[in-house]
């Protein structure tokens, strides 16, 4: 049993990218990201945090949300686009470069979106890495675990988002933080602490496991 994430460059799934469908790229210094996962999560709220931090720094962001009535369970997805100008990226992204994959439901047709050697966020054992395309690069991550260990047992979501910053620098681990307070609710503000603590979780298990 690994104690670690894992990062890998390819890993056998089911299959290669589909070589009849063109995945549109980027328009330049734009960087996107899809999550999806279940209701009490906290997705919409990672990807809140994402998209506030890169504002804050200066830069644009984009964010759309899909979401379910139900308060848990049901589905909840949402893209961020973050770029050093004025986005391109229509609000329904038909293809991207990141994603992260909180739960294994309410996932379809997330991963045929994905450009080969997107960077994906796994959260296993939710989500099985070996489910893949075998152009992706995976890193996993028991965010569960992590956030127990790290005593913010409800804020699994924010260690998905410290390992995915931490995967692609998109923006600096104090911006991430600071947004996180910012979000929070003043009845909630109690939490904000633990979060840190999570953010941090995340980033260090993607820093362990390349070593």
């Amino acid at each position: 049993m690994e104690d670690e994430p894992t990062v890998r460059d390819a890993r056998p799934g089911s299959g290669s990218a589909p070589q009849d469908r063109q995945r549109p790229g980027p328009a330049a210094g734009e960087r996107e990201l899809m999550v999806t996962g279940i209701g009490g999560q906290g997705i919409q709220l990672l990807a809140k945090t994402l998209a506030l931090a890169a504002t804050r720094e200066g830069r644009y962001a984009m964010l759309a949300a899909d979401y379910g009535g139900e308060m848990r369970g049901g589905p909840s997805k949402a893209t961020v686009v973050v770029g050093d100008r004025p986005l391109r990226a229509l609000p329904i992204l038909p293809s991207a470069g990141s994603a992260i994959f909180a739960h294994h439901r309410f996932a379809e047709h997330v991963e045929e979106r994905l450009r080969p050697g997107a960077l994906v966020v796994v959260n296993v054992p939710l989500v099985d890495p070996g489910a893949f395309r075998d152009d992706l690069r995976i890193v996993t991550v028991d965010a569960m675990r992590a956030a127990k260990e790290a005593q913010a047992p409800n804020a699994a979501g924010f260690v998905l988002l410290g390992a995915y910053n931490a995967g692609t620098r998109t923006v600096a681990p104090q911006s991430l933080e600071d947004a996180m307070t910012e979000l929070l609710p003043p009845y909630r503000r109690q939490h904000a602490e633990a979060n840190v603590r999570a953010l941090r979780a995340g980033a260090a298990a993607v820093t362990e496991a390349a070593r």
